[in-house]
């Protein structure tokens, strides 16, 4: 079984509830249709019922559930606890009525804060900024939470290495020039990703252009502070820098430059120096070796909300929803 249907198995087991607030995008309702036909979780489309049948056209989305925020039964409930929320900011009843009846996407957190949700989707037509800005003012980090960050889920065909093809890509979604200590923390936070939804053991690899001091730089010297603090403060996990890229996945490399190593040639969560490597990473392996790519998957937030590529596919949205519903259940 391959990883995404493994995935959407265990949501089938435990059922979730999904909101998808960019009902107006076509890809949004093509998934809708996907995940209803699979069974994999209860969703809530946003939008003007008429507005959302129409696009959808001969699509089945019948079970979804669809919720106009200006009609909804729910609203001044939600005005209430989004006015609590953030009263302290400043936050009005009619400031709070107008934000939920006009930007989807907080109403969608809203309904995850409130419980009438699981977990939330969106960025199929928002930013990663305009999906994430909601869901840090509504829902905060997590508990013991350092930093929230974001990682794909790179799932390579027809490759033997790392988890058979299957890898943890951080933080490519996220954080533009994470210090020593974020870069850390994403190391941890990516390992107990990986180990929730791969279900093998995280052997993380913080990469850089030089494999353990074969180069001199500042950027070299960040990548070794981080990979110090990150073995110190996650002592569960295998966690092993600097490395070069072909160093930390490649076994006949890794045991060339780092001998003796237990991740080294072994790696299957890649952690990125900065936003550019990681994101030019995750798309040349995306493009070139046609991989699956599931994110960005966010970490840290205390629950799931998960953005998405403004260029995904409506498959893309299928995976994305199903590993949220998962995150739902952990």
């Amino acid at each position: 079984m391959g990883f995404i249907n493994g995935i959407k198995e265990k949501a089938r087991q435990n059922r979730k509830t999904i909101v998808l607030p960019e009902a107006e995008d076509i890809r949004t309702l093509q998934a809708a249709a996907q995940i209803q036909k699979e069974d994999i979780a209860d969703l809530v489309l946003i939008g003007k019922e008429a507005d959302v049948k129409k696009l959808a056209g001969d699509l089945d989305i019948s079970k979804a559930k669809i919720v106009d925020p200006e009609t909804s039964d729910k609203l001044e409930a939600y005005v209430d606890l989004f006015v609590e929320l953030r009263k302290k900011k400043g936050m009005t009843p009619e400031e709070a009525r107008r934000i939920l009846t006009t930007d989807y996407t907080y109403y969608g957190v809203i309904m995850v804060k409130a419980g009438d949700a699981d977990g939330m989707v969106s960025g199929a037509c928002h930013s990663t900024a305009d999906t994430l800005r909601p869901s840090l003012q509504i829902l905060k980090t997590a508990p013991g939470t350092k930093l929230v960050s974001a990682f794909f889920i790179m799932v390579v065909p027809d490759c033997e290495l790392g988890a058979n093809g299957t890898f943890v890509f951080a933080d490519c979604g996220l954080n533009q020039n994470p210090n020593p200590e974020e870069l850390a923390a994403i190391a941890g936070s990516s390992a107990q990703s990986f180990q929730a939804l791969v279900g093998e053991e995280p052997l993380v690899a913080m990469l850089s252009h030089s494999t353990k001091g074969s180069a001199k730089h500042a950027d070299v010297d960040k990548v070794v502070e981080a990979t110090k603090i990150a073995q110190a403060d996650y002592p569960q996990y295998k966690i092993e820098g600097e490395c070069q890229l072909d160093a930390a996945i490649v076994p006949s490399v890794g045991a060339s430059k780092a001998p003796g190593s237990e991740v080294a040639g072994k790696a299957n969560v890649l952690v990125f120096p900065d936003l550019d490597a990681g994101n030019i990473g995750y798309k040349l392996v995306q493009r070139l070796a046609k991989a699956e790519a599931y994110g960005p998957i966010t970490q840290g937030i205390a629950k799931p909300v998960n953005d998405l590529s403004r260029g995904c596919s409506a498959e893309d949205i299928v995976g994305v929803v199903a590993i949220t519903a998962v995150q739902a259940a952990l």
